[in-house]
């Protein structure tokens, strides 16, 4: 509301000092009418921004200081400045977005700290087929209990999510008072629950697929335990032979 205050003081202030200097106003007026008709075609994007920034300084969907995601992680972080043409973005990495309104009101935007600061945290675990599942569960609630950031409620729980292909599919979900914070605690939690994942001699799997061979020629299986008895350069006549025939 501030901005648009000081926005209406100079226009009025402008107009004010045009007529006490003695001009007439309905002939600047048809001028101006004049001269938008010429550039309103040109300035399309900019007069789209303007309203746009008006939209965002009324209803206030975006604040400064509110923590947003634009277009699903196109652009994320800190709003610093909402103008009436561009608001300015500070990403984590430091870094001032310059972002379009008209942009911001088109597109999805995703506001972490619209109504408060908290914010949900998922960790996504998975372990070997084979372990006890009980003690994972445990292990990962422990985790997020013994974490100073994490709140204690609403407490922190896990979800059984999927029997996937290399392992069994967990997630770890918990509350942060500051949505800030989500990526450092993330990675503290990860340092601690391998942690204990080593001392309980639960394995996390790495991707992996098992082959089994139902049917091979005979003479496949000849040749190939006949490998063992044969010169290197006997194994590559063979193949050569092979390829050939």
């Amino acid at each position: 509301m501030g901005h648009l205050l000081r926005y209406f003081i100079i226009i009025v202030g402008f107009f004010t000092a045009i007529s006490m200097l003695g001009f007439d106003l309905t002939k600047i007026t048809i001028v101006l009418g004049a001269l938008g008709v010429g550039i309103g075609f040109g300035l399309q994007g900019i007069v789209n921004n303007f309203v746009c920034g008006l939209v965002l300084l009324f209803e206030r969907p975006l604040r400064e200081g509110d923590t947003i995601d634009v277009n699903n992680g196109g652009s994320v972080g800190v709003i610093k400045k909402i103008g009436l043409r561009s608001t300015i973005l500070e990403t984590f990495d430091n870094a001032d977005v310059i972002i379009p309104n008209a942009d911001l009101i088109s597109n999805q935007v995703t506001n972490w700290t619209l109504q408060n600061r908290q914010a949900r945290l998922s960790v996504p675990v998975g372990v070997a087929y084979g372990s006890d599942v009980s003690l994972v569960s445990s292990i990962l609630i422990d985790s997020a209990k013994n974490h100073p950031k994490i709140l204690k409620s609403p407490a922190p729980y896990t979800l059984f999510m999927a029997l996937g292909d290399s392992a069994l599919n967990f997630e770890l979900r918990a509350w942060l008072p500051d949505a800030d914070d989500r990526l450092s605690v993330r990675s503290e939690l990860y340092y601690e629950i391998v942690q204990k994942f080593a001392e309980a001699n639960i394995e996390i799997p790495f991707p992996q697929r098992d082959l089994h061979i139902r049917s091979i020629e005979t003479d496949i299986l000849t040749n190939m335990s006949r490998k063992n008895d044969k010169s290197e350069q006997e194994v590559k006549d063979d193949i050569v032979t092979t390829s050939a025939g």
